[in-house]
């Protein structure tokens, strides 16, 4: 199988793929195939705890939507898969009712997710070093912006992100004493009267 380059993200549109993206093991086999990847459907199967079998068919069910493929292979009976890109998007305003309802799910699907993980990582956080207890960041401020200003902001923080990319891939570029830190951006319009 020839090999394709990998995109840098992969735009979700279609109302089957939010819902299919939304399930809880399909979006854990899609982050770990971008951090560990490729790997069998047996190796994803260690990592999530879950059977082979369920693990082949959400990997079957992520290649349909384009999320995973096939990696190429030097032969034999192994099947691994990887990742078709480092990043999922879906659009945060419909026309589409269906579209705008399955995109919403896939959101609060996606922030249930973090918030499962942020919570294990505040519950586990005593075991870590000092250091890195207080360099992790536990904060929130309110901003009064414009939607364009709102946009130009998480494009700034993007850039700034962006110069730590390429290390997610590439274990040789990481500094020694590097983590893995999940860094979430959450700016949303608060409800009127709160």
């Amino acid at each position: 199988m020839e090999e394709t380059p990998k995109e840098s993200k992969v735009r979700l549109t279609d109302a089957r793929a939010l819902r299919a993206y939304a399930h809880p093991t399909r979006m854990a086999l899609v982050g770990l195939l971008r951090r560990e990847g490729p790997f069998t459907a047996t190796r994803a199967a260690e990592l999530t705890g879950e059977s082979v079998a369920s693990c082949s068919y959400h990997l079957r069910m992520l290649a349909k939507y384009g999320l995973v493929e096939e990696a190429p292979t030097g032969g034999g009976r192994q099947k691994p898969w990887r990742a078709t890109a480092d990043f999922t998007n879906w659009p945060g305003y419909a026309e589409d009712p269906e579209v705008a309802s399955a995109a919403q799910a896939l959101t609060v699907a996606v922030v249930e997710h973090f918030f499962h993980r942020m919570t294990r990582a505040v519950e586990d956080r005593g075991t870590l070093p000092r250091e890195w207890q207080e360099a992790e960041r536990f904060t929130d401020t309110s901003l009064y912006v414009t939607p364009d200003e709102l946009t130009a902001l998480g494009e700034e923080i993007d850039a700034l992100m962006a110069c730590y990319a390429d290390r997610v891939g590439d274990p040789a570029r990481r500094p020694a004493g590097a983590r893995r830190v999940p860094y979430l951006q959450i700016g949303y319009v608060a409800p009127e009267g709160t």
